[in-house]
């Protein structure tokens, strides 16, 4: 039978059950979320170590199946292929704070995957599945040490803070923000905000964690009474003899390749105190047998502890950073816009050694990216994707499609700018911004949120405000440790904390936290995020000195926008049967024409000319009948009372013969052939739709309608041959069609 816990969170039950489902697992567990959220997770750990691995082989994976939503996958496959940029951030989401956790020297394989059954498609199971990985955790036979869980943060109309909100709160609340942890410390934080102050974030991580206690608290009592027996697995431990050897032997080296300030430099430096060295100036034949077998990685492990042990040595006793820095100074930063003339905007952003080339470009409402998701998000009219090939760290490897760092990078610059991207009225555009990582050495994502403001504004896109990202690190040395501003590469490997934070001077829009120890407290974040705010605002001050403001033009190269809106009961009128009249508009014009189903109208050319012609075409279409108003129009059609004009696109009326002159007409024919252009007044539009011109009004030049105007003659009723309805006899042009939106180009 199985066993469960329950517990409110967030105003719903949270249920955690263990022992009916995944039973061949190391451990799984099962996680009820209100009335439709249900997650499942199965932690296994192979029985034997890997050998010759110097990293913990930990794989996490997040399966959503479109069956949890009531869906099936759009497009001709129906199968669910690779995941979604969803599913891949919310695997980070479960690896990151749970890495940390696990035994150093730890090397059997683990592979945590965890499925969503059945989703509430306005909230996000995300954050289920990291309390179902911690559950998992702690049923299994692995003594993990700590219970992970995790919430998600947000803000009600009224400015407070709910637990695990819906999706439409996160637009209402202005904040999104991730928190997980265990029972005494916060292992990780991503979200975003919409210029939210630094007291305001550190709120809700205070909140989350009162959230995340009372979960571990329940799953802790579920693993009581369901946990299975602990069982001891391996753990590498480097051999304290050969530790000692190393130590001593190269201790000055490291302690002098650490100090020099150049990354390349430096990286030859470390290079040189090699395997090789090591062997030749070793005279004990244990140890030396020890260091030449290429699968034991003893020696570089020590290395690296060595390494760390300096850089504390440096950072906290001396105050002093590889690089020659203080602990709160930024490296030089250099930028420009324009790189490139042929995009519709670009901008380089440098800060010491980390160079990022960011491309904005502006494309039709049309080109947004449809998502295909079980989570009810509407579809992306911006989108920021980055981009980290090897040469940016002198290295050569296959360059392949992106991989989860590539989509977690992109993702939080993503973020941090859409708080300060105009909303659609005022901008139709969809925006797509390239980030190309050309040199790093640390926190080259903050420096795409910088390249990417440069970018925006270089494109004439109407942002508010700058933003900008600093990475904030730590290092730990015992009780003591120091706060780094704007970290390089070798401070966030050898570091404990690589805190990102991007905003405008008013606040932040984006936050992300990764630790390696056990946990990080508010005072060590609220000290780190007064040090970002500081850094952040210095560097704006240095964006607005590249550009002050966006262009007031866009590029010429970029489309142009005409948004005009029509009666919705008309957007047949446009598109025509079969989409005839709008591929028409289309093939005689160059343009792109979207069109909403409330009647917007969005009309993009390459060049303002073929956009205003379209327009034209389409205001014409939909054009509303005005009595008193005075049109050129067609003789279509000659009766023995009158003749009949076309003088809109899908409109015609009827000039009555006593109307076609300002003297008597005896014959119709007398006065107008078909075919012929005349200008006919609109006099009168009567009850059943039908329209009364005349041409005796224009050629007297009446102001307005006679007061003595009497419609006279007969006239065959509406939509029969012969009558007032339209063209061909009454019949309509265009017919209705069966989708509510419309799209073509």
């Amino acid at each position: 039978m199985p066993e469960s816990i329950s517990l409110e969170i967030g105003g719903r039950t949270l249920v955690i059950e263990t022992g009916e489902l995944a039973k061949q697992a190391n451990g799984s567990a099962l996680v009820r979320y209100g009335d439709q959220n249900v997650v499942l997770c199965a932690v296994t750990i192979s029985a034997q170590p890997r050998e010759g691995l110097d990293f913990f082989p930990l794989t996490c994976e997040f399966e959503e199946k479109m069956y949890a939503a009531g869906k099936i996958p759009g497009g001709y496959i129906k199968r669910e292929g690779r995941p979604t940029e969803h599913a891949t951030l919310s695997a980070r989401q479960i690896d990151r704070p749970l890495r940390p956790l696990f035994p150093e020297g730890f090397r059997n394989d683990v592979q945590i995957v965890t499925t969503v059954l059945s989703i509430d498609p306005e909230l996000d199971a995300d954050v289920l599945g990291v309390c179902a990985a911690g559950a998992a955790l702690a049923v299994s036979d692995f003594p993990f040490e700590k219970t992970v869980a995790a919430v998600r943060v947000g803000r009600d109309e009224n400015g407070d803070y709910v637990c695990n909100p819906t999706l439409p709160q996160y637009e209402t609340g202005g904040m999104d923000i991730v928190v997980a942890g265990t029972s005494d410390a916060v292992m990780m934080v991503e979200g975003g905000m919409k210029e939210g102050t630094e007291d305001e974030f550190l709120g809700a991580v205070e909140f989350a964690h009162e959230n995340i206690k009372k979960i571990v608290k329940a799953i802790d009592q579920l693993a009581k009474k369901a946990g299975k027996e602990k069982r001891e697995y391996p753990v590498h431990v480097v051999d304290p003899e050969l530790k000692s050897f190393v130590e001593k032997t190269f201790k000055k080296e490291i302690a002098k390749a650490m100090r020099i300030v150049d990354k390349q430099a430096r990286n030859e430096a470390f290079a040189a105190i090699t395997r090789e060295l090591a062997i030749s100036k070793c005279k004990d034949e244990a140890l030396r047998i020890q260091l030449e077998d290429p699968k034991d990685k003893d020696f570089d492990k020590i290395i690296k502890a060595m390494e760390e042990e300096e850089l504390r040595v440096m950072v906290v006793d001396e105050g002093l950073r590889p690089d020659g820095r203080k602990p709160d100074e930024i490296r030089p930063i250099w930028s420009k816009v324009h790189y490139v003339p042929r995009v519709h905007g670009s901008g380089v952003f440098q800060r010491g050694q980390t160079q990022v080339f960011t491309a904005a470009t502006l494309g039709s409402i049309s080109d947004e990216q449809r998502l295909d998701w079980i989570v009810a998000v509407p579809n992306k009219r911006y989108m920021h994707f980055y981009n980290f090939p090897p040469y940016s760290v002198g290295e050569t490897r296959p360059m392949r499609g992106p991989g989860r760092r590539e989509i977690g990078h992109g993702h939080l610059a993503e973020r941090a700018l859409v708080p300060v991207l105009p909303v659609e009225e005022d901008f139709p555009y969809t925006i797509r911004v390239m980030s190309e990582t050309l040199e790093s050495n640390g926190s080259s994502s903050m420096a795409s949120v910088c390249g990417s403001t440069l970018a925006l504004m270089d494109a004439g896109v109407p942002i508010k405000k700058h933003v900008a990202g600093v990475a904030m690190g730590l290092i730990l040395k015992g009780k003591k440790y120091r706060v780094l501003t704007d970290i390089q590469g070798l401070e966030d490997a050898l570091g404990e904390m690589d805190f990102k934070v991007a905003g405008t001077v008013d606040g932040i829009t984006a936050i992300q936290m990764d630790i390696k120890v056990s946990g990080v407290t508010l005072e060590i974040m609220r000290e780190a995020m007064a040090e970002a705010k500081k850094s952040r605002l210095f560097i704006i001050d240095k964006l607005k000195e590249t550009i002050a403001e966006p262009r007031e033009e866009l590029s010429p190269y970029a489309p142009r926008m005409i948004v005009l809106t029509i009666n919705p009961d008309k957007i047949k009128d446009v598109i025509g049967p079969g989409g005839k009249i709008i591929n028409k508009i289309i093939a005689d014009t160059g343009v792109k024409i979207d069109i909403e189903n409330d009647g917007r109208v969005f009309i993009a050319s390459p060049d303002g000319e073929g956009a205003q012609k379209a327009k034209a075409m389409v205001e014409a279409l939909t054009k509303e009948v005005q009595v008193g108003e005075t049109y050129l129009g067609t003789v279509t059609r000659l009766m023995n009372f009158g003749a009949f004009v076309a003088f809109l696109p899908g409109k015609e009326g009827l000039v009555h013969i006593s109307q076609l002159a300002p003297q008597r007409v005896e014959k119709v024919e007398d006065v107008v052939k078909i075919g012929d252009q005349i200008m006919v007044k609109v006099m009168e539009v009567d009850s059943q739709g039908r329209i009364n011109l005349s041409r005796k009004a224009v050629l007297n030049g009446d102001a307005g309608i006679p007061d003595d105007y009497q419609p006279r003659g007969p006239r065959p009723p509406r939509g029969r041959p012969g009558g007032g309805g339209g063209d061909n006899g009454g019949e309509r042009l265009g017919a209705p069609v069966g989708r509510t939106r419309r799209r073509r180009s």
